[in-house]
């Protein structure tokens, strides 16, 4: 794997530097990676995406695994390195990984096409959330994703119910699949060192959750967060059924996910 001397390395040859506004932090950590490519379980053909691979150093990791990996980059100039790096041993795509709307880039839907695939990566901060959430909601090809992100957000999609962090994120991530945090990942195992420590987590797509209409129940989520301090019964009518354990002068951020679920299939059947 590439040390945080060939990372630098790379980008001082061809004059570059990180770029702040692109959330460009360079994990060089190899026990850290370590943790992430042994979690993910890859086998080999399987097909990998990842997301923002930098200057390459997680995609050297996952091509040993000898899987088909296809990278996303959002900048020229580091696509342009993973190409020198990697040559046709990578798929690269050069572009933004999602669409207008947060939908998924159609460039990576037809390179994927209908396969089952991984989400194996070191995601840009500003892009981990609207990035799973759609690949949970419309991509069911998507069997796990293994991924660095924000300890702040790691929190949010393993909170529960009372809890200061627990809301809508959280609560659509683990509608849908089961989370695990797999390490936390501390400042200096990036270059440059990011303001805020990080967390790798799995996230493995639920094999039993019934919900047809998951882009429906995610926006009935967020709209009923949106009043998360507010009674319900000033949030649903006043003829509303409520179901067993549920009462009117509970708040939405007190509710379990099964809860939500039950009041999300309540309203549609009215």
């Amino acid at each position: 794997m590439q040390t945080i001397s060939d990372i630098r390395d790379l980008l001082a040859e061809r004059g570059l530097r990180p770029k702040h506004k692109l959330g460009q932090n360079f994990l060089h950590d190899k026990n850290q990676l370590s943790k992430l490519i042994a979690a993910a379980e890859i086998k080999t053909s399987e097909v990998i995406l990842e997301v923002g691979p930098g200057t390459g150093t997680l995609t050297e990791a996952l091509l040993e695994t000898e899987a088909e990996v296809i990278t996303c980059e959002l900048d020229r100039d580091l696509a342009q390195i993973i190409e020198e790096q990697f040559g046709d041993r990578v798929t690269l795509l050069q572009g933004n990984c999602l669409d207008k709307g947060r939908t998924i880039n159609p460039m990576i839907e037809q390179t994927i096409q209908e396969r089952p695939f991984k989400l194996v990566a070191n995601l840009p901060y500003s892009i981990a959330s609207p990035l799973m959430t759609t690949l949970l909601i419309d991509h069911q090809n998507c069997v796990g994703m293994y991924i660095t992100i924000q300890q702040e957000v790691a929190d949010r999609l393993l909170a529960k119910p009372s809890t200061k962090a627990f809301g809508p994120l959280g609560i659509i991530v683990q509608t849908f699949a089961h989370v695990e945090r797999i390490t936390v990942v501390k400042p200096t195992s990036f270059w440059p060192q990011p303001k805020v420590s990080s967390a790798m987590v799995s996230i493995i797509p639920s094999t039993d959750c019934d919900i047809d209409d998951r882009a429906g129940y995610a926006q009935f989520v967020v709209q009923l967060f949106m009043k998360r301090r507010k009674q319900l019964g000033k949030v649903f009518p006043k003829d509303f059924p409520w179901p067993n354990g549920v009462t009117r002068t509970m708040r939405p951020d007190a509710l379990s996910i099964h809860q939500i679920m039950t009041l999300w299939r309540i309203s549609n059947a009215l």
